[in-house]
């Protein structure tokens, strides 16, 4: 089995700590020129995320699960987003058609990867439940539940201790998905795990960054479903889009390095 080597072609860029803020007003200034798009997508979310939070809101393990589903669905539905962007900054006429192109491409890469997603969300969902289920002298069913018996326990140890395990869950998936999807669809002879592998060079070359970036996702997440999913119509256009401007700022390509 030969290991994956990066492609010669791709060099991760340095930028500095606080550059997310400028792919969040670039964000904006697409949303403005394409707002359908945008609206269209944040809808679609907000309803399977909405939908799914209701059918499950009594059920704390189904909403672990729906959050695991959203976090497998967010960065594939993105696609048509990115599509958006690269035809703006092109100069090209965008539509809500062009992100159905992108949806019903049937790039083997994008399916892969997906199912790389769904794996991940799979650990760390059941990882979670043995986690509490081995911990704890009590059954965790509701959402109370949970915020009694993990969260809000006199004793330190299991809520800190799922804390981290999700964190070191969480951080290598991040740092598999900052740019790997935008660079699958601007480099069609580019490999799955090329990608992934530049993905993983971004993140180690802008350590302090790309911090500041996963803080900006989780905040802007948080807020979206917590307003009872209705800000994901805001929220999820626009780090759709910056996600695309931070792929152009920390990937550069040299068609002639080699």
């Amino acid at each position: 089995m030969t290991t994956p080597l990066p492609h010669p072609e791709l060099e991760a860029q340095d930028i500095e700590m606080f550059r997310p803020m400028h792919w969040l007003a670039l964000a904006w200034r697409d949303m403005e020129r394409c707002p359908t798009a945008g609206v269209t997508h944040g809808l679609m979310l907000a309803l399977v995320g909405g939908g799914l939070f209701w059918f499950a809101r009594h059920d704390f393990w189904w909403i672990a699960a729906m959050l695991s589903v959203c976090m497998i669905v967010a960065p594939l539905l993105a696609t048509g987003l990115y599509d958006i962007s690269r035809r703006l900054e092109r100069n090209e006429e965008a539509h809500l058609i062009d992100a159905f192109r992108i949806w019903t491409c049937g790039d083997k890469r994008l399916i892969k990867f997906g199912a790389l997603l769904a794996l991940a969300s799979a650990t760390w969902l059941f990882t979670s439940a043995a986690l509490v289920h081995w911990m704890l002298p009590a059954t965790v069913h509701t959402p109370t539940d949970f915020l009694r018996l993990v969260v809000l326990q006199q004793n330190l140890g299991l809520f800190e201790l799922w804390v981290l395990m999700s964190a070191l869950i969480a951080a290598p998936m991040f740092a598999s998905t900052v740019v790997t999807i935008p660079l699958l669809m601007d480099h069609p002879t580019l490999t799955l795990w090329q990608a992934v592998l530049t993905s993983w060079r971004v993140v180690s070359q802008n350590p302090f960054a790309m911090a500041c970036w996963a803080a900006l996702l989780c905040l802007f997440t948080a807020l979206g479903i917590g307003s009872a999913f209705l800000g994901l119509l805001a929220v999820v256009p626009m780090l759709g889009h910056a996600s695309w401007h931070a792929y152009r700022d920390l990937v550069a390509y040299d068609p002639a390095a080699h």
